[in-house]
């Protein structure tokens, strides 16, 4: 099971969390201040692990 790294956004805090996978989407509680974190989706223009990026190669403007 993966873990997803996140910050505590609320700048008195700023703890690390490490919360698992299956509560993007969800809302964590930071077991330091206490504070409800909403846990991003995975953002579909993000590659997936181990996949090589393509780029279209850019077109040179005339004139």
């Amino acid at each position: 099971m993966k873990n997803i790294c996140m910050i505590c956004p609320n700048l008195k805090c700023r703890s690390v969390l490490s919360v698992p996978d299956h509560a993007r989407g969800k809302k964590v509680r930071c077991k330091s201040c206490g504070m409800r974190i909403g846990v991003p989706m995975p953002s579909s223009n993000n590659p997936v692990e181990g996949e090589a990026l393509e780029k279209e190669p850019q077109q040179a403007k005339s004139g």
